[in-house]
């Protein structure tokens, strides 16, 4: 890759929690940052508003990942742009909390197409690219669940246990041409996906991480900008679980 060339970012669910904190991580990094959100635009452009303050490119598209349309919409107009991702980071995703009994096959779809079938539309659209230049980084936002199972989480345990088997799948797919994919994930983060939680319940959580803490946002963006930098080029396929030591 050209050492003058400024990379550019595609952050799905960019507009908030885990998203927002990898925007901002590869703004001050010097990376411009094109993030896709549904329904947070407010967020979203707060959130590019505050990129822009580290001197580079930000832009929002609010695309519904499922659709196939709207992304080749949102591609068509960042190639012409010159916002050609170097790195993408499918981070966009649902959770659902309850008894499998009580799934609505329309509440299945939601997730599964969401978190499951939104990556596969989005990494499609974005990484031919990276092959032609033989250079790319796809970094897909998992969930401990994925690979040890929740109860009361089951339809998003699923969904992100296909992201798993996509992601080590698909590096073994690319890596001939010096494009990665790789999995963060993680486990419980100070994030809107823990609302649905009482204040005991998060506490008896809390308690069973032994470093006693939630992770924040910020530590997993981190790790996801790292895995995205030239000289990560020789990990690829991984499931990394920055989690604690909750479950190893």
């Amino acid at each position: 890759m050209n050492g003058d060339h400024r990379r550019t970012v595609l952050i799905t669910g960019g507009s908030r929690g885990i998203g927002a904190a990898a925007a901002l991580k590869f703004a001050a990094n010097g990376v411009n940052v094109v993030i896709q959100y549904l329904h947070s635009h407010d967020a979203a452009q707060t959130i590019a508003e505050q990129c822009r303050r580290y001197g580079v490119e930000s832009r929002i598209y609010a695309v519904d990942v499922r659709s196939r349309a709207q992304i080749q919409a949102m591609k068509e107009e960042l190639f012409v742009l010159g916002l050609v991702p170097d790195v993408l980071v499918n981070n966009a995703g649902i959770a659902h909390y309850g008894m499998l009994a009580d799934v609505s096959e329309e509440e299945w779809d939601d997730v599964i197409d969401t978190n499951l079938k939104g990556m596969f539309l989005v990494t499609q659209a974005f990484m031919e690219p990276m092959v032609r230049r033989k250079f790319g980084r796809i970094i897909n936002v998992s969930s401990i669940w994925g690979s040890t199972g929740a109860a009361c989480e089951v339809v998003y345990s699923a969904a992100k246990g296909g992201v798993n088997a996509f992601t080590k799948a698909l590096a073994k797919e690319l890596a001939p041409s010096g494009v990665t994919v790789n999995a963060v994930a993680p486990g419980a983060v100070r994030t809107s996906m823990l609302d649905h939680l009482r204040s005991d319940e998060l506490s008896a959580l809390v308690d069973d991480i032994p470093v006693g803490r939630l992770a924040e946002p910020e530590e997993i963006a981190s790790l996801i900008y790292f895995l995205s930098l030239p000289e990560s080029g020789y990990i690829t396929g991984q499931i990394i679980s920055p989690n604690g030591g909750w479950l190893t």
